[in-house]
């Protein structure tokens, strides 16, 4: 029984528009945690290459200039990867039948797994053309990453969507819409678990916090690939977790499966993210582990030759 429950704040989905003619531009919250996102993300790294005292003897694999570089390359793996992950992992059918509306990404619609993939290409691709290490790149990105997340996930909960599973929690939220309302078994107002802040706080201010801390306080930048490592394991363990409490994808519930696992045994199973985190969690936890190897061995040999 609900006893107490958050009303949906009224905040608009678009902080302004401006019409031209038939055309109509507007600035939604989404873009903005984009943008904003990227702009963190890139001060960090220039913050972390400019301090020589967080990098091993062969220094950061980046100057300032190549960051500000990189940064055009994750903008358009982002932008490319998260949209046409969407479009293949979601919904091919619809977007292979209307072309034209892959081209609207201000109507939202991105991936998290599609742009994740894309900026891993658009880094790896970076760095080889620029002769950089590959795992020290991707510490900086791992770095940068949480920013985007936190205001992200921030943007589907101000955009009404990802929203959890029905809940009675004393700050369950009441989301609106017959989509959300539509909870099995409850005859009066819906409320659900708000699973975007839980992410936000989890993924993003968690998890950056986390790194930040490493980089800084612990020298983990002079282990290439501990940091992506750190990354892969948290996201994949806080994404997990997640899934415990968020709204099932549709496409996997049905009347034997209500929970909407991906795989299941009877009433064990895991849904598309814990499936999809698991590989995540294992390749960071080898990351993690090959670092630290590679790091006792640097420090034996130093050791060794100054014997």
């Amino acid at each position: 029984m609900l006893t107490a429950a958050i009303p949906f704040p009224d905040i608009s989905h678009e902080l302004f528009s401006i019409e031209i003619g038939s055309f109509t531009f507007a600035l939604r919250w989404y873009a903005l945690a984009y943008i904003a996102g990227l702009l963190i993300g890139w001060r960090l790294c220039v913050m972390a290459v400019s301090r020589s005292a967080l990098w091993s003897g062969a220094g950061a694999p980046l100057d300032r200039r190549q960051i500000e570089d990189l940064l055009t390359w994750i903008i358009l793996g982002v932008i490319l990867g998260g949209r046409l992950g969407f479009v293949l992992f979601y919904q091919p059918e619809y977007y292979l039948a209307n072309p034209l509306e892959i081209l609207k990404i201000w109507r939202g619609g991105m991936s998290f797994h599609g742009g994740f993939l894309g900026v891993a290409t658009a880094g790896l691709v970076f760095s080889l053309r620029h002769k950089a290490s590959v795992l020290s790149v991707a510490d900086l990105l791992a770095l940068a990453t949480p920013p985007g997340l936190f205001l992200g996930r921030l943007a589907n909960f101000i955009n009404n969507e990802l929203w959890g599973r029905p809940t009675d929690v004393p700050w369950a939220v009441i989301f609106p819409g017959d989509a959300a309302q539509d909870c099995l078994g409850v005859v009066s107002v819906c409320a659900r678990h708000p699973s975007q802040i839980y992410e936000a706080l989890l993924e993003g201010l968690l998890l950056g916090t986390v790194l930040i801390y490493l980089a800084w306080r612990r020298g983990w930048l002079k282990m290439p690939g501990a940091l992506t490592g750190t990354f892969l394991v948290g996201y994949g363990a806080a994404r997990s977790f997640v899934e415990l409490f968020r709204q099932p994808d549709a496409q996997f519930v049905a009347p034997g499966n209500p929970v909407g696992h991906a795989i299941h045994f009877g009433d064990w199973g895991l849904t598309m993210g814990q499936v999809l985190s698991a590989p995540m969690i294992l390749v960071g936890l080898a990351l993690i582990l090959y670092a630290v190897r590679q790091s006792r061995t640097a420090t034996e040999r130093d050791s060794s030759l100054a014997g």
